[in-house]
């Protein structure tokens, strides 16, 4: 679990990329392992997110492997009623982005970037291994 200066910190920066990116509903930080890091969530249980996270990334990398397409960026799952986004946040942590119908995938793709570079350097050193 997260140990750092303080969890509400990375809450805030999740929270951050549901007030700029239109359609972010909802936002899971977690360890590459699946353990519950921080959370911008209301209707999700944020522990099942995290842990299906872990096994979202490792098998879309997995993927990407096999087909030779390079090392993986993200994994995005659209689906009837909105999507679902998992990245890595450097070597040790994942975000999960949920998103309704109406989510801006070409802002969050923007977004992205910066936001996994902020959140990385918060956990610099208190994610564990």
């Amino acid at each position: 679990m997260y140990v750092g200066s303080s969890v509400s910190s990375l809450v805030d920066v999740l929270a951050s990329l549901r007030e700029n990116v239109m359609g972010v509903s909802e936002s899971v930080l977690s360890t590459t392992d699946g353990l519950l890091v921080a959370a911008d969530a209301d209707t999700v249980q944020p522990e099942a997110v995290a842990a299906l996270a872990a096994a979202t990334l490792g098998l879309g990398a997995r993927m990407a492997e096999q087909a030779g397409a390079g090392a993986l960026r993200d994994v995005v799952v659209r689906c009837g009623g909105g999507h679902v986004v998992v990245l890595a946040v450097g070597e040790r942590a994942l975000l999960s982005i949920l998103g309704d119908e109406g989510l801006d995938v070409a802002a969050l793709q923007r977004a992205t970037p910066a936001l996994a570079e902020e959140l990385a350097g918060l956990l610099e050193g208190d994610v564990p291994v």
